[in-house]
Order: structure tokens, then C-alpha cells, then sequence
């Protein structure tokens, strides 16, 4: 049955990870009966162009995220960068409610963009991280998030509630005042059995200059090894190459069903320690190893939890060598905590109830984004910084 309602489904462009985990949902949109445009920036909104090619496609302000070349230095980068974002939020914020008026918008979902609520139609925020970590202004950076989240109508989480979770406390703080839905792990990838075709796939993504940084050192470990290697740069662009370097075969970007392909028939992936990779990982059952990007918090908490959990070895990029590879061996790989459970928990149909009025709408906050909490933010990140060489 035809439901004639348009959902916006609108992924932050921040590496491939938001926009990669939107696609499952955009499917169950589309066999739900709804109309779905899609609205992103840089490669999160190319990526979901080739995977949809149907569907509308719009662009929204970029958040223009980058990382620092030194890890050390990515809050601060990132802090500097706020005023940017922030007048990215506010211009997508105006660009909705244009487009709940021209393109008759029924429902939002976005993933991590902070301005994309509104008051008189349902939207949802998706997210794992419920705490953001970010060191010592980690209750500066929560709080800020915490109250964007609270002027969507529902959060939606992607992980499972109880303790065999993947997000760890991201995801499950102690204490949390808004409400939210977990839907158990999201990801575009099915399980397949497959002959074995390489020894190692190396996977990236993430904005630059930290995904070349990565690239390079990869590139310059894996000359000398001796098996296959598939080798995905995370580069989204208008055709797909192929090149090659010895044993080492080179794509600059895949699509759905080759990477799926792809992921099955390698033994063994290197990878960023994404929260979206983690998910397609433990949907596919996969043995990993994790290179976290310098700086990142929450990647460097996941890697080093799924560490300690005894599921995946992880090194740091700058003490990265191919012989760290040799602990694998002793790791489980997601297979066991897969077998745990069945892949997801409810039903899209289910969350879609919002879009069709089987839930209330949550009274909206008008309250604005207090500035003096960026103010304080911004001063105690000035105290720990780094001096200048």
C-alpha cells in the first residue's frame, strides 16, 4: 500500500561510515511504501547517489570536518573549527523548513546533523554516541550533544541495550535523560559463504589529511608481504579504478555488492576502528585489525574495548608494522559475539510507526544553544593545548 508520505534521510559527511549505515534504512523506507529523498554533502552524498540513483538527491551546508595532522592537536583543530559548524547547522536548519515547505517533507532522519529538527513534523536523530568522548571536556562535548538530541522527537540508537553491545558506555551511559530506541546494529552487508580470494583487505575511509597518512604507511608495509591483498582506498568518485602493485590489488571505492563480496572472501581486514565498520564487521562475522585515527577519541576507545574483550588486536598508526599482525592469531574475531544473538532487535516497521502517526511527538525545546558552554569549552581546550614547536 501506497503511504504517499517523504521522508528525508539525511547522513552527516564525516568518512563514509554515516551514510554507509543510512542505506539499510532507506531499503526499509522504500518497502514500506514511503518516498525517501536523500541530502548529504562531499562523498556521504555521492556515495548514496550511486547507490540510489532514483531517488532525489539535495545538498546541505558541509560541516567541512577535518582531522589534524597530528593527532594530538585534533581537539583543538576540531574546537577552532566549531564556529564553522555551528553556522552549518543554523544554514541547514533554514534549508529544512524550505524544504518542508517546497518539498512537502513528512519526517526527518538524520544521522548526527544537529540542525535538522523541526517543529511541526517528526524527525529522529541516529546516533551511538550518547556520551562523546573527548578527554577532559568529555561532560562539555556530551552536554552540547545532548541538547541538539533533545529537540528531535525520538533518538534512535544502533546498538543492542543490554550488555553484549558493541558502543560500550558511547552508547550506554550511566545516567541519560532522553529517551531512545535501540535497533540493535546497523549495517548494509549480509553474510555469505565464500571461497577464500585474499590473505589481507585493507579498508579505508575518514576525511583527510589522516586517511592518505594511513594510506601511505599501509602501502609502504605491505610491499614486502607475500600473500593477496585487496586494497580499498575509501575514494568516492565518478568511475571506479582498478590498478595493481605486485600482489597488492588496488579500487579506489566500492559499491554494496563488491564490497560485501569482497569483506567475505578476505581472511583477515585492516581497518579503521569505525564505529560503522565495527558494525559491518560483526554482521559479517569478520576477523580484524584495528588502526584507530590518531586523535579520534571514540575510535581509540573502541579499539582498545574490543582489545581488552579479547576481539580484535589494535596498534597505533604511527607504531603500525605488518609484524603486529601476527596477533590476530589469538583474537576471536566477531563471529562468537555474533553467534550471541540474532542480528538486530525489533522492527523498522515498527520505528516507521512515528512517520505514520502511531506515536506522539515530543513537546519541542526552544531553548537556544548557550553559548557560554562553548565559551568555557573553548578556554579549557586553550589550557590543555599543545605550545608551538
Amino acid at each position: 500500500m501506497k503511504i504517499h508520505k517523504t521522508i528525508l534521510v539525511a547522513p552527516l559527511n564525516w568518512g563514509l561510515g554515516h551514510a554507509t549505515r543510512s542505506i539499510p534504512i532507506i531499503y526499509a523506507l522504500l518497502a514500506d511504501g514511503f518516498e525517501v529523498i536523500i541530502a548529504s554533502d562531499g562523498m556521504a552524498l555521492t556515495l548514496l547517489q550511486k547507490e540510489f540513483p532514483q531517488l532525489e538527491g539535495i545538498e546541505l551546508p558541509s560541516y567541512k570536518i577535518e582531522y589534524a595532522k597530528k593527532g594530538k592537536r585534533f581537539k583543538w583543530k576540531m574546537l577552532l573549527r566549531s564556529p564553522k559548524v555551528l553556522k552549518a547547522i543554523r544554514q541547514e536548519r533554514e534549508q529544512l523548513k524550505e524544504l518542508v515547505k517546497n518539498k512537502k517533507i513528512d519526517g526527518v532522519i538524520s544521522d548526527n546533523r544537529l540542525g535538522l529538527y523541526h517543529t511541526e513534523i517528526p524527525t529522529v536523530f541516529i546516533t551511538h554516541q550518547l556520551q562523546v568522548l573527548s578527554g577532559s571536556t568529555t561532560r562539555l562535548t556530551s552536554a552540547m550533544h545532548r541538547s541538539y538530541i533533545k529537540k528531535f522527537d525520538e533518538c534512535w540508537v544502533p546498538d543492542f541495550a543490554d550488555d553484549a553491545n558493541l558502543s560500550g558506555k558511547l552508547g550506554h551511559p550511566k545516567k541519560f535523560e532522553i529517551p531512545v530506541k535501540y535497533i540493535g546494529a546497523l549495517s548494509r552487508l549480509e553474510q555469505k559463504e565464500t571461497a577464500s580470494s585474499y590473505d589481507i583487505m585493507v579498508l579505508l575511509s575518514g576525511p583527510e589529511p589522516q586517511r592518505t597518512e594511513l594510506e601511505e604507511i599501509l602501502m609502504h608495509e605491505l610491499k614486502h608481504y607475500k600473500g593477496q591483498v585487496l586494497f580499498v582506498r575509501g575514494v568516492v568518485e565518478a568511475e571506479q579504478k582498478v590498478t595493481r602493485k605486485e600482489q597488492v590489488k588496488i579500487v579506489n571505492f566500492m559499491e554494496t555488492e563488491d564490497l560485501q563480496n569482497a569483506i567475505c572472501s578476505s581472511d583477515l581486514v585492516i581497518c579503521r576502528s569505525g564505529y560503522t565498520t565495527i558494525m559491518d564487521l560483526f554482521k559479517l562475522g569478520k576477523k580484524a585489525f584495528f588502526i584507530p585515527t590518531p586523535g579520534q577519541t571514540e575510535q581509540e576507545y573502541l579499539a582498545k574495548r574490543l582489545h581488552s574483550m579479547g576481539i580484535v588486536p589494535y596498534k597505533d598508526q604511527e607504531k603500525f608494522s605488518l609484524k603486529d599482525l601476527s596477533k590476530v592469531k589469538v583474537f576471536t574475531g566477531f563471529e562468537p559475539l555474533l553467534n550471541q544473538r540474532r542480528f538486530g532487535e525489533g522492527s523498522f516497521g515498527e520505528l516507521f510507526g512515528l512517520f505514520k502517526g502511531e506515536r506522539k511527538l515530543r513537546s519541542h525545546s526552544k531553548v537556544a544553544f548557550n553559548i557560554n558552554l562553548f565559551v568555557m569549552g573553548f578556554n579549557n581546550v586553550l589550557d590543555d593545548r599543545e605550545p608551538k614547536s
